[in-house]
């Protein structure tokens, strides 16, 4: 288990990180969220005693950071924000150099290095120099590094930075895997990652942490949790509108156009279904409330005709802004 206790870090009068306490378990791919600034990396440093806290302390597998430094180093793998290498030494000789930092040699040595290539795709930039690199490779490199040992704990900073979308997925699958058998925190401010990867998200702000749980717990501290949107078709169904008001457990109904749509192009529904109009509304449900059986009665009951009917699940980057800009979620 990854232990943090009242940890802090300050830089003049700047509290960068301010007294946090969590802690991760075996099995558990942690997200650390947060806007710019917010302390996340700082909080990725200390732990892996690359900086020194001002107070507080963290514990990786039992072992004190204050205490017992070398024992964290040797347990985790560590991808810092930008993945720093020595950019003049070629891929292969860079993690061959890492092995032996790491204690190995011999075949043991090479076959981890190749083993890393293998998994990281590096294979066919093995020989190259590291500055010659796009970003999107140099983060593959760190990655190799990170995992080169096996170590039970990842401390991954910013993991997916710079790959392409391709890149960005076979990475994910890779966390995801390690995740059934390893202790894992990654800090990212792509709150898709998040739902792609992690079991549970922490939201960080100033130095602070403002929320703990599940992606499934945060959305559902979103306005837009448990709310139905529907598109009804027909000139009658703009009479429907203030009838949807009457549902059991609706707090309101809101008329929505292509614009609620985010990338959606605008349809012209009287092009596509000739003699007929489109109604789009979302229902807002009383807090606590559950509508979709009642909307879904309420639709049947009239013999209303639906093209689409939604149940939302929350918008997670609601949440963040909300959390991370004094908002209340």
């Amino acid at each position: 288990m990854i232990a943090v206790e009242s940890l802090a870090k300050s830089f003049g009068s700047i509290r960068a990180v301010d007294g946090i306490n969590f802690s991760v378990d075996k099995g558990e791919i942690l997200g650390f969220l947060g806007p710019n600034g917010a302390g996340k990396s700082t909080t990725m440093k200390m732990i892996t005693t690359f900086l020194p806290p001002t107070s507080g302390t963290a514990r990786i597998a039992n072992f004190d950071i204050w205490e017992n430094p070398l024992e964290v180093r040797a347990k985790i793998g560590y991808l810092p924000e930008s993945a720093p290498s020595y950019r003049d030494m070629n891929v292969y000789d860079f993690l061959m150099f890492t092995a032996e930092v790491r204690g190995y040699d011999g075949e043991e040595r090479r076959s981890r290095v190749v083993r890393m290539l293998e998994t990281c795709n590096l294979k066919e930039v093995a020989w190259q120099l590291i500055d010659t690199l796009s970003k999107g490779y140099r983060q593959r490199v760190g990655f190799a590094q990170a995992l080169l040992h096996d170590p039970e704990y990842l401390i991954l900073d910013e993991p997916t930075d710079g790959l392409d979308p391709n890149q960005k997925q076979e990475v994910r699958a890779l966390i995801r895997r390690m995740g059934r058998e390893k202790c894992i925190i990654l800090s990212t401010h792509i709150l898709e990652e998040v739902e792609a990867v992690c079991s549970r998200a922490i939201i960080i702000d100033s130095g602070r942490i403002v929320a703990d749980g599940t992606p499934e717990a945060l959305r559902s501290r979103s306005a837009l949790h448990g709310a139905v949107t529907l598109e009804l078709i027909g000139a009658k169904d703009r009479d429907a509108f203030a009838e949807l008001q009457k549902i059991e457990g609706v707090e309101k109904v809101v008329e929505l156009t292509d614009e609620d749509k985010p990338g959606a192009p605008a349809v012209d529904n009287d092009a596509e279904k000739p003699g007929k109009s489109s109604l789009r509304v979302r229902l807002f449900p009383k807090k606590g409330v559950a509508i979709a059986q009642e909307t879904a009665r309420f639709i049947h009951q009239r013999n209303l005709e639906v093209d689409a009917f939604t149940l939302e699940k929350g918008d997670l980057n609601e949440v963040f802004y909300n959390l991370t800009r004094g908002g209340q979620a």
